[in-house]
């Protein structure tokens, strides 16, 4: 086949840059013909992805497949670069990039994209296996597969598509970073504490420490808006504000317990603000004598009032909110304007008799230093104006409703941090230049000629206040909190920018409280909050969770104490201040190749600094409610943990186990093997975990916490078919483990023998000195039905395990351990079980409809009876399926399969230790008995020994093992090992290796080579000769495992050595099967002759 390259699209100067052609094939026909946009039928379609004219994508189609086109262009992607519908019919196609003949696609940001992206569709490049395998094989597909990837879609990405669809109908309403976050932060940051408290803040720490006080809070908000940028930018930022940045970050355990307490702190924030506004507006109607009932139950009334109309506002959407949000920034700036004019006009006596005197530098100086009353102090002060610096997270906390999320909240909120700083020093520094500590408000407290002066400013300036040390006063810095009003130029503006500080920074937290609390109940990180999840309208309004914060805000509002609970309030936002810091630094320090935000100007132990200072400032502010507040947060980080929510987010503590791993698996490779530290490192060849249960849980027993469990599966057959089952199933696989709570590893390889995949797994599994030590096999019960091939490789991996140096443990159990049968059994009745429910949803929903037409539905009924007829008809087949293979499937392998979860009653694991074999076999029954299962169980030993010395042997042996410490209850010398068997154990095993001996002894010399050359696994005679002795012994030693273990709950054995090359492998597979027939569970164990026990300390 030639394939065409279009060498016209380079020599033409006018010609894209860059083409992708769809090129068919035709199979009949080895050359690929072009043909120009405008003929007709064009051989191939041609999609140009960058036009200079139109900048659009251009696409050529068939007669009769505008209809497909259009289809395309409604459904699918937008955006340049996609591709685009063509016909398959019994044609295969590629892709021409760069005037090659390919696939592979250009880097394009839809591949990139999340499966539940609503900024673009997620697009599928092709697969690896695609672009490696061969062309023909792989590249023909239907014509609905063809548009699904064109489209770029995927079961989920349906959902995607429906989202954008509606996203482009009704149009979101999305915020730019001066109106979604300056806005919000500077109307948050700026409250009631700039108007009434400031002044008193500087009259109590002075000039110099107030400005510090000032530059100290802003600087925690600052370090954390460094960490917020550096969070937001690195990624794209959903909504969700403060719980998306922190669980995206550090996971759902610290994300949903801060989540949830930082939702809260803005629902009882809402009625905080609102009482602020509720008790100024009490203030004015005390003044003009008009109020409604008494004082609390006018704020309650006013409050209410007010949280119906912000729920109005907010209900009516975020635009509405924003432009609400726009006019009370405008008030507030208006406001603080006021107050700096009326600075600098000319003050009168009344102005001047309650403290001001415009500007002078003595008062400056006189106030500059502090001036601590009432018990105050610099901690006291800075806690009673922190919380004004706070609310920067508002513009973060509506995320999800930003154009550009990574941008936006960066500059919006370093911007508002700066800007309102500013605000706050020129205010404390303007008070504090033009208003004395302490004034009387009396007119005639002037200073008369003759009269002495206390010294103070005041007095310079011709005004005797000195009988306010003596007596309290009404005005000045320390007792008036009114003085930014006395000041303004005009009174009542002061108490519109009150109004509408207030009435913000309740606005913005009735936003940002449902807002983070929808996107906290979407992840489903608590079970029972999913009804919160729902959003309404154009901009997915959380309309329940703003029902959800009014009821929470008016409880408040009417019932509780907020001078109590404002300090936990308070705490509960520095804690989530704290963990964004933290969030910060931990994803720094993780060093995850993943973690690269945009945001440059941040630093990861500044981050950290920032963590520990805002954990201060909480006891400082409030020391038990900085212990509520880590106890609440305590409790639901347990809660959220011990639940285990099924997502993942990347998250930097997830990098952070992975650093720790593998530094610690690093320092492990210095540290120098000793056989006090040695554990069982197994290497389960359990083939699929699910398939073999009962020799995981054994072998899980004795590593569980305390060694390495591999659990192995080796493929063989077709390579590409193996590669693509192992690939598929590895995840799964180690899920089941995962959630069957077994502490162990999956591993698979896909190899052209079992027995070279099982060698690949004992040379290559395990990780530094993580490396097994020990193989765990299931013993073959079916070898003698079984072909030569699979003997040959089972008893080639036992010498390939001795070979590594490897310690063998071979199990056998009565039923076996495979019960891929009963799963396959227990699946087909699921999915018939699923039919049937199915089959009965469907008849009630038909009932239902039937009955809403009434008479209509009579003449239907008919079809009804039939789908009854044919349910009845399922359910017989189901219940025949079910006792036909009731009796089909053992329910003893079931219960054989399960036997080792259960609780071991009293009962003995009898240990035959023949021989030395480092302690293996001694070592495996010892950890058992420390296991829950299986401490009620004794150890009884086992061992070979003279007649004459039986009560010696067993003084030697006990001796032993209490020097190794290890708890027995009997030993017992077995002293008739070595006679022969009975005639009919002997005969039994001569009929077993039957059908395998090659009896050349009675054939002539040419025909006994030639059956050893036909049939080399054969048992020869002078083999079985050679090895007679050591048959009596296994033989003899079943006798005695009957005779003395047959009740044991457990048979711990010495696992006989076959020499390679002398020993074939059915008279090996004989001694194995004649020493473990008819007994209970059998481990048959050998070491790798290398010390595991030691009595030294």
């Amino acid at each position: 086949m030639s394939m065409n390259n279009a060498p016209n699209v380079f020599l033409d100067p006018n010609a894209n840059r860059f083409q992708v052609n769809i090129i068919n094939e035709d199979h009949d026909n080895n050359e690929t013909t072009q043909v120009d946009v405008g003929s007709d039928p064009p051989h191939y379609e041609e999609t140009s992805f960058t036009d200079e004219t139109h900048n659009r994508l251009r696409i050529s189609y068939r007669p009769g497949k505008r209809e497909l086109y259009d289809n395309f262009r409604q459904n699918g992607e937008k955006t340049e670069a996609s591709l685009h519908p063509y016909d398959t019919h019994s044609k295969m196609y590629y892709l021409q990039t760069f005037g090659h003949n390919t696939m592979d696609p250009v880097p394009k940001i839809d591949y990139y994209r999340n499966t539940g992206s609503v900024s673009g569709n997620k697009l599928n490049r092709p697969s690896l296996l695609e672009i490696h395998e061969q062309l023909a094989k792989n590249i023909a597909v239907s014509t609905g597969s063809v548009e699904r990837v064109a489209n770029g879609e995927s079961t989920a990405g349906d959902e995607t598509a429906a989202s954008k669809e509606e996203e482009n109908k009704t149009g979101f309403v999305k915020f730019g970073w001066v109106k979604g976050v300056l806005v919000r932060c500077m109307l948050n940051i700026w409250g009631v504490m700039l108007f009434i408290r400031l002044s008193w803040i500087v009259g109590q720490a002075g000039i110099g420490l107030g400005v510090i006080i000032i530059l100290l809070a802003t600087m925690v908000t600052s370090i954390t808006g460094l960490s917020t940028s550096a969070i937001a930018t690195n990624g794209f930022v959903r909504g969700g504000g403060a719980y998306y940045l922190i669980s995206r970050s550090l996971g759902p355990e610290f994300g949903g317990s801060i989540g949830l307490i930082f939702a809260f702190a803005n629902a009882v924030a809402v009625a905080m603000y609102v009482v602020g506004f509720a008790e100024t507006v009490v203030e004015l109607l005390k003044e003009s004598d008009t109020l409604m009932v008494d004082e609390s139950n006018d704020i309650r009334i006013i409050g209410t009032i007010t949280v119906v109309c912000l729920l109005g506002i907010s209900v009516a959407g975020m635009e509405w909110e924003a432009k609400a949000q726009v006019i009370l920034l405008i008030v507030l700036l208006v406001a603080i304007a006021n107050f700096f004019i009326g600075t600098v006009i000319p003050t009168n006596t009344e102005k001047k008799a309650r403290g001001f005197f415009n500007y002078q530098g003595s008062i400056f100086a006189e106030n500059f230093g502090p001036d601590f009353r009432s018990g105050e102090g610099f901690f006291s002060v800075f806690a009673i104006f922190f919380p004004a610096a706070t609310g920067i997270l508002a513009g973060a906390n509506i995320s999800g409703d930003l154009k550009d999320p990574q941008s936006a909240i960066p500059q919006g909120t370093m911007l508002a941090i700066l800007i309102t700083t500013i605000a706050y020093i020129a205010v404390a520094i303007c008070a504090g230049s033009c208003v004395v500590r302490d004034a009387t408000g009396n007119v005639n407290d002037t200073i008369v000629p003759g009269m002495s002066c206390n010294g103070s400013s005041a007095c310079g300036l011709g005004y005797d206040f000195s009988r306010c040390a003596s007596q309290p006063c009404d005005y000045g810095l320390m007792n008036n909190f009114q003085v930014m009003s006395m000041v303004s130029g005009f009174g009542p503006l002061i108490t519109a920018g009150i109004f509408s500080a207030t009435l913000s920074s309740a606005l913005a937290s009735l936003v940002s409280a449902p807002k983070v609390f929808q996107a906290l109940c979407k992840d489903n990180v608590y079970k029972g909050l999913e009804f919160f999840a729902k959003g309404y309208g154009k901009n997915n309004e959380p309309i329940r969770g703003y029902v959800l914060t009014f009821v929470i805000a008016m409880a408040f509002i009417l019932i509780a104490e907020l001078n109590t609970i404002a300090p936990i309030i308070s705490n509960f936002f520095l804690a989530s201040y704290a963990l964004i810091n933290f969030s910060c630094f931990h994803a720094s320090y993780a060093k995850s190749p993943g973690w690269r935000p945009a945001f440059r100007y941040y630093n990861m132990w500044v981050s950290l600094f920032g963590a520990l200072l805002c954990c201060g400032v909480m006891f400082v502010i409030n020391w038990w409610a900085a212990l509520i507040t880590y106890a609440i947060e305590l409790f639901l980080y347990i809660y959220v943990t011990y639940k285990k929510p099924e997502v993942n987010w990347g998250s930097s503590t997830q990098a952070l186990y992975f650093v720790n791993a593998l530094d610690s698996a690093l320092a492990l490779t210095t540290v120098e093997d000793h056989v006090k530290n040695f554990r069982p490192q197994c290497l389960a060849l359990t083939g699929a975990p699910m398939v073999r249960p009962a020799l995981l849980d054994i072998t899980h027993t004795f590593t569980k916490n305390n060694g390495l469990c591999i659990c192995c599966e080796v493929y063989t057959g077709p390579r590409k078919l193996c590669v693509k089952e192992m690939n598929s199933g590895m995840e799964k696989k180690q899920a089941w483990l995962t959630k069957n709570k077994r502490k162990a590893f999956y591993a698979a390889v896909a190899a052209d023998s079992f027995r070279d995949g099982v060698k690949s797994l004992l040379q290559a599994s395990g990780l530094g000195r993580m490396k097994p030590n020990t193989l765990v096999i299931g013993f073959k019960k079916d070898w003698r039905s079984a072909p030569a091939t699979q003997v040959e490789n089972y008893v080639g991996i036992i010498h390939d395990a001795f070979d590594f140096e490897l310690g063998v443990i071979i199990i056998r159990i009565s039923q076996g351990f495979d019960i891929s049968q009963v799963l396959q059994v227990q699946e087909e009745l699921e999915k018939l079980e699923q039919e049937r429910l199915a089959l009965e949803a469907t008849i009630k929903e038909n009932d239902f409809e039937e009955g809403k037409r009434g008479i209509c539905g009579f003449f239907k009924k008919a079809s009804s009876l039939n789908i009854s007829k044919h349910e009845t008809k399922k359910e017989s087949t189901i219940n025949t399926i079910q006792s036909m293979h009731v009796g089909e499937f053992n329910q003893r392998l079931l219960e054989a399969s399960t036997q080792f979860k259960k609780k071991q009653g009293k009962g003995t694991i009898d240990i035959w230790w023949l021989f030395d074999d480092g302690g293996l076999t001694i070592l495996i029954p010892y950890i058992l008995t420390l296991r829950k299962k299986w401490k009620n169980c004794k150890l009884r030993i086992f061992t070979g020994g003279k007649v004459n010395r039986i009560e010696e042997e067993k003084l030697v042996m006990a001796s032993l093992l209490s020097k190794f410490r290890i708890k027995f209850a009997d030993i017992n010398i077995i002293c008739d090992i070595n006679i022969k068997p009975n005639k009919e154990s002997w005969k039994f095993f001569e009929e077993m290796i039957e059908p395998y001996r090659l009896h050349e002894s009675c054939k002539d010399i040419t025909t006994a080579e030639k059956l050893k050359r036909e049939a080399p696994w054969k048992i020869t005679d002078a083999e079985l000769e050679a090895f007679k002795e050591k048959s009596y012994r296994q033989v003899r030693l079943n006798e005695l495992l009957q005779e003395h273990s047959r009740a044991a709950n457990l048979i711990v054995l010495s696992l006989p050595v076959a020499r390679k090359g002398a020993v074939s492998d059915y008279l090996y597979m004989a001694w194995l099967e004649i020493l473990s027939k008819n007994l209970p569970p059998v481990l048959m164990v050998r070491g790798n002759h290398k010390n595991v026990l030691t009595f030294y300390s």
